[in-house]
């Protein structure tokens, strides 16, 4: 249903601009795909987070872990369905993780902030800003740029899971920097079947040149 509502809507938008081609109108498609997917999304999350107790806490991983992803990057499922499922686990995930997993040795809380910080950090240098085939990021200046937020909103996440008094909130910041993290690294696209966008783009390049 909403993949033909953006089919319909992205042959209005190339009626109205001829000069867009083919490659730019799958893009447009997929950004429409993604923003009128959001809507049905969110409801399901809340719905499901509600009945689960973890409503607020939902939203607050919204919230905080949002910039990290947005700059970072990550998986996306084929579906819509899968999208729903992977996001609604991801988020109330990260709820129910932090509600119910109590670090009460601060010393421990302190190692896996640290270890979390580390892997992330090996992890953004080797995989952010991790695109997609549909979206890929090609220019160098806004992937260098995408990057460096990676590392300083990880950064900042972790260190307001520090910070914070509210052991809830701070395990949720933990939690949900690890997972966001494990979302872009080369295992996770493997078993999910994405590719990364701007290594795709370089090797079709390199089969170019050399052919």
């Amino acid at each position: 249903m909403i993949e033909k509502i953006c089919n319909k809507l992205t042959e209005k938008i190339r009626n109205k601009m001829p000069e867009i081609d083919n490659e730019k109108a799958e893009i447009i498609n997929y950004g429409l795909q993604l923003v009128i997917g959001e809507i049905p999304k969110t409801f399901v999350i809340i719905a499901i987070a509600y009945m689960f107790k973890v409503l607020e806490l939902t939203v607050l991983a919204l919230l905080f872990i949002m910039p990290y992803k947005t700059f970072s990057g990550g998986v996306h499922l084929k579906t819509h369905i899968g999208c729903i499922i992977a996001t609604s686990l991801f988020y109330i995930g990260t709820a129910v993780l932090s509600k119910h997993i109590i670090f009460e040795q601060i010393y421990l809380k302190y190692i896996i902030i640290i270890t979390t910080w580390v892997f992330s950090i090996i992890m953004i240098k080797l995989y952010a800003p991790a695109d997609t085939e549909n979206v890929p990021i090609l220019r160098k200046k806004d992937r260098d740029f995408k990057r460096k937020l990676s590392y300083i909103t990880m950064t900042l996440t972790l260190v307001c899971a520090l910070i914070v008094k509210d052991s809830v909130i701070s395990n949720l910041l933990i939690f949900g920097t690890f997972l966001q993290t494990i979302f872009i690294t080369k295992f996770i696209y493997k078993i999910t079947n994405n590719k990364y966008g701007y290594k795709e783009y370089i090797k079709r390049q390199n089969m170019n040149v050399t052919t």
